[in-house]
């Protein structure tokens, strides 16, 4: 069972209903691949477990760097907490 490192998206429980109304159990799988992200600020390729709709919305938020600074801490795994770090590292000692 995958989980998206970014946004925390995982598997899902959910109900097929027939015509006739009757419930059947099944799971929803998140779209998860595993992509080499390039960080401007770190000026590298960071892998990571990402679910096509985060990499939809980092490109509409501008990036990779603004879209993990803005992220919730909460929902991030730790190798992407430590790739937060990094970059507000970086970006701290440039200014």
């Amino acid at each position: 069972m995958s989980r998206c490192e970014i946004t925390g998206k995982g598997p899902v429980v959910k109900n097929l209903v027939s015509h006739s109304n009757i419930k059947t159990k099944s799971t929803a799988q998140p779209n998860v691949q595993k992509k080499r992200i390039f960080s401007r600020s770190l000026n590298q390729m960071v892998r990571l477990q990402i679910a096509a709709s985060a990499i939809r919305d980092m490109e509409h938020v501008g990036g990779f760097d603004n879209y993990i600074l803005n992220s919730d801490d909460s929902k991030l795994s730790k190798r992407a907490m430590a790739v937060k770090m990094r970059i507000k590292k970086k970006i701290s000692t440039k200014k």
